[in-house]
């Protein structure tokens, strides 16, 4: 059904409050129940993608929320839109399509806002099973932040207060009579399929559908009816009486990722999962959401592994229990559950912390190295810290036909990569005149080559998919620290660095983020494998040892590298400095760089 709407979905009239809800079915009605509600200024066709990758595992059904597509509108439209009435009509559905079996409540956008009412009203208690959110925020909640922030008006709240009502410009503009109407029945409503497709790549198709001016226009009752009534009278009763999966676009563009800073205290059973994608997620991205929807009601279904009281699966316990005994890198929680993120470099020192970083962040972890042992171990280290699933492969980044053979394998068995780490790396110092070209040949084989042929294979894969991802290059502060004892390794990181900087731009408009990553010294083993060039066999020791000890004194961990890999991810950031001497290397490189070239006339003293 990809791509054609919901017209082979079995539909049914549902009457309630004096409307008409249109609701749409697919799937065996046995199976388990996934109600799916969509959000503001849209109708039941922006979940159709969804939809049609989860009706062979449930019953799915879909309604046009009233006064939106083809469900009728109250009257007068004043008051028929409060969250109240909006919880009659999901009961209405609820009862209709699953009698006496609990559903599976997704919403996003305003459907989520909805899902949160849903989900903390006594009312309906015991209808729903589980509850998936998807950029929207209870309105209670939300209210509670505000109050929080405005009774401690500190530095940090006041910047998350602004920050926060710069992306709610256009709540303000709902507020005001007349003019919404008017914009979307006239030239808004017209341009906003291509605004979607400019602003958040968003396919052109069966979505947006015809309704779209009306559906807007009658809408923005949804923001007069229960917005300021809401923030200023919160109920201070809004805790979740459902596990909940917190689904976070990290490109949303409305809504900031602080607005949930607090929501451990409202929902005692929450799972965070952080997601590469602007707002409407559900048409760019709506593989991993199917899976990501699918696997959170399996595992909470009545009687299912998550169904124990406690609100969560086996795995979720165990990686709970983990995440409590687990080093600071697991800050990140759940947030890339279910992701594919494939690291190269991973048998040991910044891509095996890398990997196991996102394995407590729940992701699905690829790890991959020349090092067929080390890998084995990073995957079954990975699977302990909780990964979502670990596999390890074995591969010479440096190989453009072992690369292929890695790209087509790990995309047949399992799928297209999310997030790739392109870290594998190795070591060469020596002046230029020591270096061989067989020397120079061998490092930006695996410094930039690897690189290149995995942003080439998997980037490829990632664009064809036409749902985004992101790309992590590790570079090195060395990429804008000229050294006369590091011309071939310092110019290879230069040329990953580059090359990051060109990707983001090509690859910005089919939603791929692209970071370089550039650390200082840090605590890996690439020290006692560094070759120098111009020595002989027991000078090359000797090196190797002074500058391992010199490695360890300093003692920063490859952890918290690890720690900014997620983090450029989750912010999409462009350059990212690593450990103070890199943040000041970067800095000098803009502002002084006759003070960096002087310093690299320096002999290091080895």
């Amino acid at each position: 059904m990809g791509g054609s709407g919901l017209q082979e979905a079995r539909e049914r009239r549902i009457r309630t409050g004096g409307v008409e809800l249109r609701v749409a079915e697919l799937g065996e009605p046995s199976r388990p129940t996934v109600v799916l509600v969509h959000g503001y200024p849209d109708s039941k066709e922006v979940w159709s993608e969804v939809a049609s990758r989860l009706c062979g595992r449930f019953h799915v059904v879909l309604y046009d929320v009233r006064g939106h597509g083809r469900s009728t509108a109250p009257n007068p439209l004043r008051g028929g839109f409060t969250l109240e009435k909006l919880t009659d009509d999901f009961l209405a559905v609820a009862d209709a399509v699953s009698p006496g079996r609990p559903v599976h409540l997704v919403g996003h956008d305003w459907g989520s806002v909805q899902g949160w009412e849903f989900a903390t009203s006594a009312r309906a208690e015991g209808r729903i099973a589980s509850f998936s959110s998807v950029s929207g925020p209870s309105l209670d909640h939300f209210g509670h932040w505000i109050q929080r922030r405005t009774r401690r008006p500190t530095p940090r709240a006041a910047g998350q207060l602004l920050g926060q009502g710069v992306k709610s410009w256009y709540v303000y503009l709902l507020h005001t009579p007349v003019l919404p109407e008017l914009a979307w029945r006239g030239p808004l409503g017209r341009r906003w399929p291509g605004v979607l497709e400019r602003l958040e790549g968003v396919p052109a198709g069966s979505y947006p559908t015809a309704s779209l001016p009306q559906d807007a226009a009658h809408g923005a009752w949804l923001y007069r009816d229960n917005v300021r009534a809401r923030l200023r009278r919160p109920r201070p009763d809004a805790h979740a009486h459902v596990p909940v999966q917190l689904i976070t676009p990290a490109g949303d563009a409305f809504l900031s990722e602080r607005l949930y800073d607090d929501l451990d205290r409202w929902v005692p059973r929450l799972t965070r999962r952080t997601l590469a994608a602007g707002h409407w997620a559900p048409r760019t991205r709506p593989d991993l959401l199917a899976r990501w929807i699918g696997d959170f009601a399996e595992a909470h279904e009545p009687g299912g592994p998550g169904a124990d009281g406690t609100g969560a699966s086996g795995t979720e316990r165990a990686a709970g229990r983990e995440r409590a005994a687990a080093p600071p890198r697991d800050a990140y929680g759940r947030r890339f559950g279910g992701q594919l993120v494939l690291v190269t470099g991973a048998a040991s020192g910044i891509g095996r912390a890398t990997a196991l970083a996102f394995a407590a962040a729940g992701a699905r972890v690829v790890a991959v190295d020349r090092d067929a042992d080390g890998a084995v171990r990073t995957a079954d280290e990975a699977r302990a810290a909780g990964a979502a699933g670990a596999w390890a492969e074995t591969a010479d980044v440096s190989d453009e036909q072992a690369m292929e053979k890695l790209a087509e394998r790990v995309t047949s068995e399992h799928g297209v990569v999310d997030v790739l780490v392109n870290n594998a790396g190795i070591g060469l110092a020596g002046s230029f005149l020591d270096t061989s070209p067989e020397e120079w040949r061998r490092v930006l084989d695996v410094n930039l080559w690897g690189v290149v042929h995995g942003c080439r294979l998997f980037g490829r894969r990632m664009v064809e998919r036409g749902q985004g991802g992101h790309i992590v290059n590790t570079a090195s502060a060395a990429a804008f620290l000229p050294s006369r004892t590091l011309p071939a390794y310092s110019t290879s990181k230069a040329a990953v660095l580059m090359l990051s900087e060109c990707l983001r731009a090509e690859f910005a408009d089919r939603g791929i983020g692209v970071s370089a990553i550039c650390p200082g010294i840090v605590n890996t083993n690439i020290t006692s494998t560094t070759r120098f060039a111009g020595t002989d066999e027991e000078e090359q020791q000797r090196r190797r040892s002074r500058s391992t000890q010199w490695y360890g004194r300093r003692n920063y961990p490859p952890e918290k590298v690890a720690e900014a890999v997620l983090d450029a991810v989750l912010r999409d950031r462009a350059v990212v400095p690593v450990t103070p001497e890199a943040h000041g290397a970067r800095l000098l490189s803009r502002l002084a760089p006759k003070a960096l070239r002087g310093l690299a006339r320096l002999r290091p003293p080895l």
